[in-house]
């Protein structure tokens, strides 16, 4: 395909738009179904690990495509699914066809958010590294319009909430119709030219971060899920819970530019980064053992996972993208985002369980140990293979 490049303002516009309007959706799941729909926590668990499910197939489809079809039309493709879903929510939106709905738009979104980052490996004219870290950036940024602006809308009816996120997916299906078609088609796999292979040393580095990447994303998602149920116990309030994601996306949308500055430096010593993001994942859980814990607890608790997700959670898919070769990048990036839905997915559930059955502090024990586990054995995988 001839013509401009895609732009990294266009990548990253596009970025913003479609997680402004999937924030709009993901905050009030939970407390949507069990409030309002009156299903059990254990069924909103259930669609969520469905809904999950739904990503991490897309994730992957989404990826394939991408390679072996079109960049801009799978990218369409995920964007109508979206359209679509929220769409049809804002005249129906009871049981079950919310639960229907919000696993179609998963898919959906499994296939587009691949696609973003399908198509940041194509940007040329910056380090992959520093595209990563924007798209980290503007991501979050739309977390905060989101989140900020779901309070005002959603006092006028929860129609009105799935109004506003099927206006932001056509926004950005306009935007990818104007921008996206550009020339960034990767190169397509031919018969003649055979499917491409890892060595085996990069396999088992990819194999051992996407762990991981996925058990970080199971502590994640405590703070999604559990922790507010953990925080209304100790006479917290759903709003002072809430205000915990505020602080984290401002969090993120001060430091990650910070970050951006240092990118080649990050990027020279990639592997201490993801080693002291993931390990301040860790860390932070350390904060909600205290007897009384109080809100300060809490607040540096969610500062110094942020500083870890900023770290490690870009660095990932940089990682990744630096070992493999040009025409499987778009199936990797579909394999990271779907290690990551896999974490999401489970998460909810084995913090459920552990709660049930012993407790919020045995939780977050656990939450550090497997962190700490499984980036040792990362360690470990990485020297032995690099040696080989």
């Amino acid at each position: 395909m001839k013509g401009k490049k895609l732009s990294l303002s266009s990548l990253l516009l596009g970025s913003l738009i479609t997680n402004t309007g999937i924030s709009f959706i993901w905050p009030l799941t939970t407390i949507y179904m069990h409030e309002y729909l009156h299903e059990t926590l254990t069924t909103a668990s259930l669609v969520l690990l469905i809904n999950s499910a739904s990503t991490v197939l897309g994730n992957y489809i989404g990826g394939l495509l991408f390679d072996r079809w079109s960049t801009y039309k799978t990218m369409l493709i995920g964007i109508i699914i979206e359209i679509l879903s929220t769409g049809i929510l804002i005249f129906q939106n009871g049981w079950p066809i919310y639960a229907i709905m919000l696993i179609a738009l998963g898919f959906g979104n499994g296939i587009e958010l691949t696609g973003i980052n399908a198509y940041a490996t194509l940007i040329t004219s910056r380090h992959p590294s520093y595209v990563f870290n924007m798209l980290y950036f503007t991501s979050n940024l739309g977390l905060v319009i989101g989140t900020l602006i779901v309070g005002l809308i959603l006092q006028f009816g929860i129609s009105y909430i799935f109004l506003t996120a099927t206006i932001m997916f056509i926004f950005f299906m306009f935007i990818a119709m104007i921008y996206y078609k550009q020339g960034v088609s990767a190169p397509k796999r031919t018969a003649s030219s055979g499917r491409k292979h890892l060595p085996k040393q990069i396999r088992i580095q990819i194999i051992f971060i996407l762990i991981v990447f996925a058990i970080s994303w199971i502590d994640y998602e405590q703070w999604q899920s559990n922790i507010s149920t953990f925080m209304v116990s100790k006479g917290f309030t759903v709003q002072d819970y809430s205000y915990i994601w505020t602080f984290n996306a401002v969090l993120i949308v001060i430091f990650q530019p910070v970050l951006t500055y240092f990118d080649d430096w990050l990027y020279e010593h990639m592997i201490l980064r993801l080693n002291i993001g993931f390990i301040l994942f860790a860390v932070s859980f350390c904060f909600l053992l205290f007897t009384h814990v109080n809100y300060v607890h809490i607040l540096i608790s969610m500062f110094i996972l942020t500083m870890g997700e900023i770290l490690a959670i870009p660095g990932v898919a940089a990682y990744v993208n630096s070992k493999v070769p040009y025409e499987l990048r778009g199936e990797y990036q579909g394999i990271v985002n779907a290690s990551g839905s896999v974490g999401k997915a489970v998460g909810p559930l084995i913090g459920a369980q552990l709660i049930e059955r012993i407790s919020y502090s045995f939780l977050f024990i656990f939450c550090s140990i497997i962190i700490l586990i499984s980036i040792s054995l990362f360690n470990i995988a990485f020297h032995i293979s690099r040696n080989k």
